[in-house]
């Protein structure tokens, strides 16, 4: 019994089911997505779509708070997914959500990537994981600390 519980115990502390990341910004939503495709395109990746949701609501004559999803990607850092298991493309490329909260506060949000390569044939514990965790944290701190 003591096994069972020490395994389900591990399993959590290990992040197999990892929650959202967020990060608050000090910037309007607007700003913090410029300066996040700024960073994206300064580490050398691809921005391949800004949605405006905001909009999209507005053009059915519907009010959302303010919230843009940024889509990137780089080749060198997908690939690796890619290789591991080649339906990871239909998760690729990456995503932040930046948007107002309900309490007017601008934040950015992606999935972990743990969340993202779940129920794919990439090992919690491969080197794409970190990586990936590593770009989308790197980013969107760059993001954030441009104002």
């Amino acid at each position: 019994m003591r096994f069972i519980l020490a395994a389900i115990t591990a399993t959590f502390a290990t992040g197999v089911w990892a929650a959202d990341v967020t990060k608050a910004s000090p910037l309007s939503v607007a700003e913090t997505a410029d300066a996040l495709e700024a960073a994206i395109a300064d580490a050398g990746a691809t921005l391949f779509a800004r949605v405006d949701h905001a909009a999209g609501a507005e053009s059915v004559d519907r009010v959302i708070p303010e919230a843009q999803l940024l889509i990137f990607g780089n080749p060198a850092l997908g690939t690796a997914a890619l290789e591991q298991d080649i339906r990871a493309g239909l998760v690729l490329p990456l995503r932040v959500l930046v948007f107002e909260d309900g309490d007017g506060s601008t934040q950015l949000l992606w999935a972990s990537a743990e969340d993202i390569f779940d129920g794919f044939d990439i090992a919690p514990d491969a080197e794409v994981i970190g990586r990936v965790n590593d770009a989308l944290d790197n980013l969107t701190g760059t993001a954030i600390a441009a104002n």
